[in-house]
């Protein structure tokens, strides 16, 4: 048996992608802690999970719930900054009080969420193994794939290799002040200092839960990267109760923008007007953004709810209309539904662009959302098969890439070894 640390951010796509792995490693007769801020405590003990809190002094709501009220209301260039800005601060504070708590507990290998780029630091500080894991977008930087933060899209032409170095200066200019966090412990610790996003990453194995048909092609992926598929599970989450007794039985639309940034209640109508008159049944969620009643009367009469059962109501799903998070989007291509992307900030662009290059889906970007642009749009991707075809064609590469149980047998064989896992060709 092997004691492992989890190390991701509190929101929940991050969790529910961390918390499934967990529970196989504990199914597996492995000892399973993740190591957080305060606001991921009641979903990791909700699955079954050992749970360290850390930084309590100074975030003590934790960190995600302290930003939720302020960034649920930004967009764009403001958002991703100010989540720069918050990722920066736990960062500091993660480098500070991990490392007592893991050695403390025991902890004898890391699976560090991607995002959480200074768990790789702890883990070298440690001498602990550690496996990178994707919940969201592929970071992975090379100069033929756009930033992650842009809805760019794939091109190998010279021009789209000189955006794309532009668009890496930018992101390197707004993430300095994390690079600068992790730089200043590392240097304190006596390690090399990295030079590049990519040395973040783990030696021995970095798995992404996307499909490798859903990202742009890659040429200087690490030979350990694993694309596994993803890890839907009901594993701590709540399931909301649903009126399925006021489904019509006509084709359902499924909208949801999110549980962080989804304040933005004019989308919602606008959504509504362009599913209106449409043969079909719109279900909106606001993911705690605010009450149905706050809504008002809208267009068609639609179905509205604070929390959906979206892993059940995506199972009955034609569409959906999506902010463009990894979770939302892998969990509807897993039930072959294609979607109408409206992304808003931080990876989802890049997951709305890939979405669209696959063929599974519309992208509007946020600044040109209006109601003729999205009817059209979902007019397109309801008539057209081509959208459903290629969901169905992602779907069935979901289900043969392994999703968690692959995954965990990657991570064991990087503990059992202690070598690189390389992906097969």
């Amino acid at each position: 048996m092997t004691h492992y640390g989890l190390i991701c951010p509190a929101s929940t796509g991050h969790l529910n992608t961390m918390l499934p792995l967990g529970k196989e490693l504990q199914n597996r007769g492995h000892h399973v802690t993740l190591f957080g801020f305060s606001d991921a405590e009641s979903k990791t003990l909700a699955a079954g999970l050992e749970f360290r809190a850390i930084g309590e002094s100074q975030f003590p709501r934790g960190l995600t719930a302290e930003s939720l009220v302020r960034l649920g209301e930004m967009n764009g260039l403001a958002a991703f900054q100010y989540t720069i800005n918050l990722i920066k601060e736990g960062a500091d504070v993660m480098l500070r009080d991990a490392p007592p708590a893991i050695k403390e507990a025991g902890v004898e290998a890391l699976l560090v969420d991607q995002v959480t780029s200074e768990g790789g630091t702890v883990a070298e500080f440690l001498g602990l193994p550690f496996i990178t894991i994707c919940s969201a977008v592929v970071l992975n930087r090379e100069e033929s794939v756009p930033p992650f933060m842009t809805n760019w899209g794939y091109n190998q032409a010279w021009w789209a290799q000189l955006r794309n170095r532009v668009g890496y200066k930018l992101l390197d200019r707004i993430g300095k002040p994390i690079r600068e966090v992790i730089a200043d412990y590392r240097r304190e610790w006596k390690l090399p200092l990295h030079f590049n996003a990519n040395q973040n990453y783990s030696p021995l194995a970095q798995i992404s839960q996307q499909p490798a048909q859903l990202e742009f092609p890659r040429q200087y992926l690490p030979q350990c990267f694993h694309f596994t598929g993803p890890y839907h599970s009901s594993t701590g989450r709540e399931i909301p109760d649903f009126p399925y007794e006021k489904l019509t039985g006509q084709p359902l639309i499924y909208a949801s923008m999110g549980t962080i940034q989804n304040r933005l209640l004019r989308i919602f109508k606008s959504i509504a007007e362009a599913c209106n008159d449409l043969d079909a049944q719109l279900v909106i969620s606001l993911g705690g953004s605010a009450t149905p009643e706050s809504l008002g009367s809208l267009p068609g009469n639609p179905l509205i709810v604070g929390y959906a059962p979206q892993l059940e109501l995506l199972q009955k799903a034609t569409l959906t209309i999506t902010h463009g998070g990894m979770n939302t989007t892998l969990e509807s291509l897993n039930n072959g539904v294609p979607m109408v992307a409206i992304p808003v900030t931080n990876d989802q662009p890049g997951i709305a662009a890939r979405v669209a290059w696959a063929g599974a889906g519309e992208a509007i970007s946020l600044s040109r959302v209006n109601v003729p642009k999205l009817r059209k749009a979902i007019q397109k991707v309801l008539r057209e098969d081509f959208y459903k075809q290629n969901a169905l064609k992602l779907q069935a590469a979901i289900q043969q890439a392994g999703g968690v149980s692959r995954a965990i047998d990657i991570v064991e064989q990087v503990v059992a070894t202690g070598k690189p896992v390389l992906a097969e060709k």
